[in-house]
């Protein structure tokens, strides 16, 4: 009984600090009427959902029977016909958010990237073609711009840069094909990366609001009605929710509407010319660090605006633009966000020095110039198209910056069927060293009816022999 009377006014304040704010605190508190109670999201959907569209798209793949004999040169002519590519048209569905009165829409380019038909549909069931005009497989952007459309609700770009874990999400799409769904939740982490399967670069917000086949492209807005993020993906076993959604940032959306409102026929990324890996315990030990941060270069190419501002190999990236960057797919995604022609205050630590470089950000420079080179039809392999290894070719074949020499662009229908294939490094042929493209033309030349081929594949070497 004397515990009970002790402890009375306690559990009395602890009941008032659950209802009234502490002094410099915001306001948090339980709803207060029957009407507070019912109201719920209902101002936010009917201001944001209009702004959500549906999108329906064809897409016509080329598909292409298969045999065993196929790579037989006896059944060659009997299987030209038979393996010839045959159309066949997918439906894809998804969602979209409008970005501009005028009908610039944003979604996934795994929704229309490849679309040859784009239809959508707004919430009043207003119907458009559009066309996409910039889209990104690696990023799983596209722009669309809609076709004779004028004052559409559209949604405002937030900076994504300042949400933060907790803040209450809403996802706006069209689920299954069931038709708008808005389903909520709260912003669960912040820069995932390879966590979401895909062909992404794998930066993402992560939510717990429900997301769905169909919802990609849609929208993943705050309690502002302002776009955070583009949802994209889930992580699942099943095929359906399981609370881990992700969202593409809003900021990497802000570049691709400002690049394709200037007309760019594919997204330019910033090159880093880098490589590098987290920094983990023991990589901090060995590096002298107290505690864990960044990622270290572990290789960078010569021409790469990091080296020409003063970056060495064995750095630590901690910072950029303020941002912490903790791996490379978070370093890719700043300088996107950037884009070519801007610049990034970057911060290093090297030894116990801490130091912010300012990093100008460009696209791979065709340095030394390619020297491409196709070999016409009297070559003992026509169709070849090979050029000098530079920036821009260690960025379009996905080659090691340290590659170097001469590459394949194109086997063409001869060395291709010869297993030949595009980001092969030509190292010999018939034991002759090649060292610029024009040598490729002359060693095939001088080769009899044998014929052997040297190349460097994903760091491995192979050989090839053919006969003429």
């Amino acid at each position: 009984m004397i515990r009970a009377v002790l402890f009375a006014p306690l559990a009395l304040a602890l009941a008032i600090n659950l209802v009234l704010p502490s002094k410099g605190q915001a306001e948090t508190r339980i709803p207060q009427s029957q009407a507070e109670i019912s109201l719920g999201f209902a101002p936010l959907v009917k201001q944001a959902a209009p702004a959500v569209v549906n999108i329906y798209a064809k897409i016509v793949r080329q598909t292409q029977q298969r045999s065993s004999f196929m790579n037989d040169p006896f059944f060659d002519d009997f299987f030209r016909s038979f393996a010839a590519p045959r159309p066949r048209v997918e439906s894809s569905l998804g969602s979209g958010v409008i970005l501009s009165e005028d009908g610039i829409v944003v979604s996934n380019y795994h929704v229309v990237g490849m679309a040859t038909e784009i239809r959508v549909v707004t919430t009043d069931k207003r119907e458009y073609d559009a066309q996409v005009v910039l889209a990104d497989k690696a990023s799983d952007l596209a722009i669309l711009q809609l076709e004779e459309a004028a004052d559409l609700p559209y949604l405002d770009l937030r900076d994504s840069d300042k949400v933060e874990v907790g803040e209450l999400t809403l996802a706006i799409g069209n689920p299954f094909g069931v038709g708008q769904t808005v389903s909520s939740g709260i912003v669960s982490g912040l820069a995932r990366s390879g966590t979401a399967r895909g062909e992404g670069f794998g930066y993402y917000i992560q939510t717990d609001a429900p997301i769905n086949p169909g919802n990609s492209g849609g929208a993943l807005i705050d309690v502002n009605g302002h776009l955070i993020g583009i949802n994209t993906r889930i992580l699942s076993r099943s095929g359906g929710s399981n609370g881990i959604g992700f969202a593409i940032p809003a900021n990497l959306v802000r570049e691709f509407v400002k690049q394709a409102q200037a007309g760019a026929e594919g997204f330019q990324r910033p090159w880093a010319g880098m490589s590098g890996q987290p920094v983990d315990a023991d990589l901090a030990a060995s590096l002298g660090m107290g505690l864990p941060e960044g990622m270290v270069i572990s290789e960078l190419h010569d021409k790469s605006p990091f080296a020409m501002a003063g970056f060495e190999v064995g750095d630590v990236i901690t910072e950029v633009d303020g941002q912490v960057v903790n791996s490379p797919s978070e370093m890719v995604f700043r300088i996107s966000v950037v884009g070519p022609g801007g610049t990034s205050e970057v911060t290093r630590l090297r030894g116990e020095e801490r130091k912010t470089l300012t990093v100008a950000m460009f696209t791979a420079p065709n340095d030394p110039p390619a020297q491409s080179l196709v070999l016409n039809e009297n070559s003992a392999l026509p169709g070849l198209t090979v050029g000098l290894i530079n920036p821009v070719a260690i960025v379009r074949l996905q080659l090691p910056l340290s590659a170097t020499g001469v590459a394949v662009l194109d086997p063409g229908p001869h060395a291709g069927r010869a297993g030949v294939k595009p980001g092969d490094i030509l190292l010999a042929i018939n034991g002759e060293e090649v060292a610029e493209a024009e040598d490729v033309p002359r060693l095939l030349q001088e080769a009899g009816r044998r014929l052997q081929l040297d190349l460097s594949r994903r760091g491995q070497r192979v050989s090839l022999r053919m006969r003429r």
